[in-house]
């Protein structure tokens, strides 16, 4: 059996500790999550993860998000009930799922951690994320240049039909 690779991530806990995210967030919150579901959907979709990031709905401003949003094949979305914290709801996610599936949590609430590694899943720091995170975006970054140089030739974008009309006028000139 194939085991599926889950990272879940302490969506508050990680904008806290990642900079430029939390700079976002003293402006506004909103937009800093999903700066941070978008990073993290484009880095499942790399590493080939099942994301799904938990915020505590206690921090939403306005009506209060109480629900589960699927946001791509990879990655969910989850916004705690009243009176859940990420952490609950993250061991809850581990006790239904560490048995069958590899887990990874990222957060740097140490606590959390030990609970983490106490029930057999993976904790990974929001430092050690961060450098994954970036190390992975250089990559991608280089196979879209790589694919955008391979596909500026006229053989890879023309069928060749019109290849081989071009080469007879070129012949003849």
């Amino acid at each position: 059996m194939n085991k599926k690779q889950y990272l879940v991530v302490d969506g508050y806990n990680i904008i806290n500790a990642w900079e430029d995210l939390k700079v976002i967030s003293q402006e506004n919150l909103e937009m800093a999550r999903d700066k941070l579901i978008d990073i993290m959907t484009e880095y499942g979709a790399y590493k080939g993860f099942y994301v799904i990031v938990v915020f505590d709905a206690y921090l939403v401003k306005g009506p209060r998000k109480d629900y589960e949003e699927i946001r791509g094949k990879n990655i969910k979305v989850v916004y705690t009930k009243e009176n859940q914290t990420a952490d609950t709801y993250i061991e809850k996610i581990i006790s239904e799922i560490g048995k069958k599936h590899i887990i990874k949590v990222a957060t740097n609430d140490w606590a959390q951690q030990q609970i983490v590694l106490g029930s057999g899943a993976f904790r990974v720091s929001a430092r050690e994320l961060k450098i994954d995170v970036e190390l992975s975006q250089k990559k991608i970054s280089k196979k879209i240049k790589e694919t955008k140089i391979q596909k500026t030739t006229l053989d890879s974008i023309l069928d060749k039909n019109t290849l081989s009309k071009l080469e007879k006028i070129r012949r003849n000139h």
